[in-house]
């Protein structure tokens, strides 16, 4: 049977068109190969899947800096150098040799590059270090009493590893990684009067899936809800989730599962998701981070609230603010496990 070019024409123009609404799906795909290795019993789908095209960036935004050299104690704490040192109202518990040390560090880290503002001068008026009038020096002073109490208090996330300014901040004034409670565009009403966030183009969490794209506001943050999914009673008003919830907690774990690259199965057993005792040790070691963002964002953040400027503020008036991906970078361990804090001890005390 003979095909007339008009045939012809209209097979090659569908043609077109499939291939041309096909190419955004492809898009979404991460192609082959890929590299996978085995996280538990063969059969159970637990495998840990990454692309090995993408390891220079992540060792990219993964570098460490070279830590300063260590300095001699000249025996002389900085709260009792009232002639050089004024209104030192954290880190007075070191000695000056290494309070200049930190101070130094923490500007490599946080400022190295703001113009008029670099170095010192982002959080001091250098002509009186001692004034707070820069709202960056009352910042990066309740930032250092957080640092300490992430190193002190949530070892059963950060273990011995611990943190230091540059396992968020990465030499950015703002860590690349932040999130503010964000409504998103008007919605329309009638049926589409609630829709949480979803449906709508250029969804920051999670690319490309129809949920909420911001679980964080009720989820990492103080008050929190609860991040459930599987019901524990067969009627409503149990200890489930609603299917909103539920959406909301799917939209989190993709979240984590982004920030830290890593699959559902690096926490979860894919026998039972819901079950902690058949579980991997790191979901336990998870459950504490979420609840170390939480204290962050509620008890070190939020209050600064009238401390930041508006341009430093989200659409709706809040602070920046922390979650998974703030200082884990896409690794599961920020900065490969390597611990800077071992290099600067004093962001490992209890906070006076």
């Amino acid at each position: 049977m003979k095909l007339s070019a008009t045939t012809l024409t209209a097979s090659l123009l569908v043609s077109v068109i499939a291939v041309l609404l096909a190419i955004p799906m492809m898009l979404q795909w991460e192609r082959p190969p890929m590299d996978s290795t085995q996280l538990g019993f063969r059969g159970l789908g637990m495998e840990q899947i990454t692309n090995p095209r993408i390891a220079e960036t992540l060792k990219a935004l993964n570098t460490l800096p070279v830590p300063d050299d260590p300095v001699e104690n000249d025996g002389v704490l900085v709260k009792n150098d009232t002639e050089n040192y004024k209104n030192v109202q954290v880190l007075g518990d070191l000695d000056t040799a290494q309070f200049v040390r930190l101070m130094n560090a923490i500007s490599t880290w946080v400022a190295p590059q703001e113009g008029d503002n670099a170095g010192c001068a982002y959080c001091h008026n250098l002509e009186n270090m001692a004034s707070d009038e820069v709202y960056t020096k009352v910042v990066a002073r309740r930032m250092i009493q957080m640092t300490r109490a992430i190193n002190t208090q949530y070892k059963s996330h950060v273990a011995e590893t611990g943190v230091t300014c540059y396992t968020c901040h990465r030499g950015n004034a703002v860590p690349a990684n932040v999130w503010a409670t964000n409504p998103g565009p008007k919605q329309a009403g009638g049926m589409a009067a609630s829709r949480d966030g979803q449906n709508l183009a250029g969804q920051p969490v999670p690319a490309y899936a129809s949920l909420p794209y911001d679980p964080f506001t009720t989820l990492l943050n103080t008050p929190a809800d609860s991040i459930r999914v599987v019901a524990t009673t067969p009627l409503p008003g149990g200890t489930g989730a609603s299917i909103r919830a539920t959406e909301k907690t799917y939209s989190l774990m993709m979240h984590m599962s982004t920030g830290l690259g890593v699959n559902c199965t690096f926490c979860h057993n894919s026998r039972q998701f819901s079950s902690w005792e058949e579980s991997r040790p790191q979901r336990v070691t998870a459950w504490h981070g979420i609840e170390m963002v939480r204290d962050v964002n509620g008890s070190y953040m939020t209050p600064l609230t009238d401390v930041f400027p508006a341009n430093r503020k989200g659409p709706m008036g809040d602070v920046l603010k922390a979650n998974c991906a703030t200082c884990h970078n896409g690794v599961n361990k920020p900065l490969y496990g390597f611990s800077m804090a071992k290099s600067y001890p004093e962001l490992s005390v209890p906070n006076p």
